[in-house]
């Protein structure tokens, strides 16, 4: 007696189940930074005003009660890049680097925070770095991410810019 079609079956229903996971899972919000535990925000006040801060493009607030949240939360990358992203948009990209540094030690597969890292970095003029975590970010991303082309897409436009070769 064989046992490939039980074999196969059995294929069929992990494809079937991680189809299904693929399709139900909610899209990261344009322009926002991607989430590791978008359920954090849920438990936690101060989060979910940085979040809403965002939305409003209040960078200062945002910032400090994403600084509030960190207290709270330090070791949650999520938390770390929206503080990045916070300052950066608030025109400090000393701290800003050093939230993302952050939460790229508490996750190096972080999309999002290789993705303003890297716009961050053109912001300053070091196209290398940016490119660094543009690498990383193909390497993360086995299929198209959002990140992956937004960082591409900066890239493009400062080479064009700035009138850098590759």
């Amino acid at each position: 007696m064989t046992r490939r079609p039980a074999r196969r079956l059995r294929r069929w229903s992990v494809a079937a189940a991680a189809l299904i996971a693929a399709v139900t899972m909610p899209p990261p919000a344009f322009g926002e930074p991607s989430e590791t535990k978008p359920e954090a925000a849920a438990s936690d006040p101060d989060y979910a005003a940085g979040k809403a801060a965002l939305d409003r493009e209040d960078w200062r607030e945002a910032a400090g009660r994403f600084t509030k949240a960190a207290l709270r939360d330090p070791d949650n990358a999520d938390l770390q890049n929206y503080l990045g992203y916070s300052y950066r948009n608030l025109g400090q990209l000393d701290r800003a680097f050093q939230h993302y540094k952050r939460a790229l030690e508490l996750n190096p597969r972080h999309r999002g925070a290789h993705e303003y890292a890297g716009e961050a970095y053109l912001m300053v003029g070091d196209l290398a770095r940016a490119e660094e975590h543009l690498a990383a970010l193909r390497k993360i991303c086995l299929i198209p991410c959002e990140e992956l082309g937004d960082l591409e897409r900066h890239i493009a436009e400062y080479r064009k810019k700035t009138g850098a070769q590759r």
